[in-house]
Formats: structure tokens, sequence, C-alpha cells
């Protein structure tokens, strides 16, 4: 067998870590090939070289490669899914209305599960959440009066405040903007609870 390349091996690593770290997924050994210009197969034979002088390790799985600093990466932080506009009818987090992954340190979040809603319009100014914010979600099927929310109604996902119209019988969803009105349904689907924005600042 064929000594490898060991500069083409810590270019290997620092593909897969470049791919982790900008897409929050490790590419595969079909995307590796294809980044540089090599066989699938070579692939193959570099990574279970690479597993046997213990820079990275392989399940086997599709994306089941890990490197010494996605191990170290993922102590520290946690890759959520950034969801933009759902498609009728398919989850929230079905892959179709996956954008992108962002690293958020694990300490910024404290404990539960999180994704983050890009925010579309000027609905929440009053909030501080304005279009083309980040505003990150823990996911959570009730919430408190007063929170903002994130509801599903009608395969729409809309931010809003969330309240209980004891008088009729509905629940309000408050816009923050002084221009908009109140909206009242039956019922919603919560789909959780925004407790942070990211924003540019300009």
């Amino acid at each position: 067998m064929r000594s490898k390349n060991p500069e083409l091996m810590q270019k290997i690593i620092e593909y897969i870590n470049s791919e982790y770290s900008d897409n929050g997924r490790t590419p595969t050994l079909q995307e590796i090939a294809n980044a540089f210009e090599i066989s699938k197969a070579c692939v193959s034979n570099y990574i279970a070289e690479m597993e046997n002088r213990g820079m990275l390790e392989n399940d086997g799985s599709c994306r089941g490669i890990r490197t010494k600093m996605m191990n170290k990466l993922q102590q520290a932080v946690e890759y959520l899914p950034v969801v933009g506009s759902i498609a009728c009818g398919t989850p929230m987090l079905a892959e179709q209305n996956i954008e992108t992954y962002l690293p958020i340190p694990k300490d910024f979040l404290g404990a539960g599960s999180y994704f983050i809603l890009k925010a579309y319009g000027d609905s929440m100014v009053n909030a501080g959440i304005d279009d083309g914010d980040m505003v990150i979600v823990r996911r959570q099927e009730t919430a408190e009066e007063g929170q903002i929310i994130v509801a599903l109604i009608d395969s729409e996902t809309t931010l809003k405040r969330y309240y209980l119209d004891e008088k009729r019988k509905r629940i309000r969803l408050h816009p923050e903007n002084d221009e908009l009105d109140d909206m009242y349904f039956k019922s919603i689907d919560i789909q959780g609870v925004a407790v942070k924005v990211i924003k540019d600042i300009y």
C-alpha cells in the first residue's frame, strides 16, 4: 500500500474542521473527495489511516468523522438550526426549513433545547426585534402570559407576545408595533419561547 501524504492528511483535517465550523456538520467522504479532486476510495483509505494514527474518529456513518477540534468545540458550544420561512405542512425543524447552523456557547443558553428563528418584518420592533434579527427560541409547547412566543398557525410561523383574553375566550397575540392590531385565535400551536436576540449593530 502506498504511503499516505502527511500534508494531504493535514489539509483534510483542516477542511473537515472548516466545514464543521461553518455548517455545523461533518462533510461526507464524497464531499471531501470533491474538495480535493480525488476519488472517494482514496479518501476512505486516508480516513482509515488517519483514524489508525489517532488523528480523528470515524463511526462509519455518512457524517461520522470527528476530529479533536470538533470534540473540543462540542463541549463548549451547541450548533443551533436557523429556521427560515416554513413550507406549508412541514415540521418546523425539517431539513428543508433549516437554512444553516450557528454555534452558540452553551453557557449562553442554559438548560433546554433551542433553535434560531430569522425574524421577518417590523411587527416586533418595540420589543427590540428588527427585520433580519436572529431570535434564539427555547423549544416548548406552553408559555406564560407576556412571553414572546413562536406560534404555528395554519402552517405559518409568527413571532408575537402571548396573552389570554378571558372576555373573548380567545388567545391574543400582540405585535410590538403601535401601527398593528392584536390577533385573536381559538387555538394555536406554540413552538417555543423567545429568550435572546442576535442582531447587527450599524
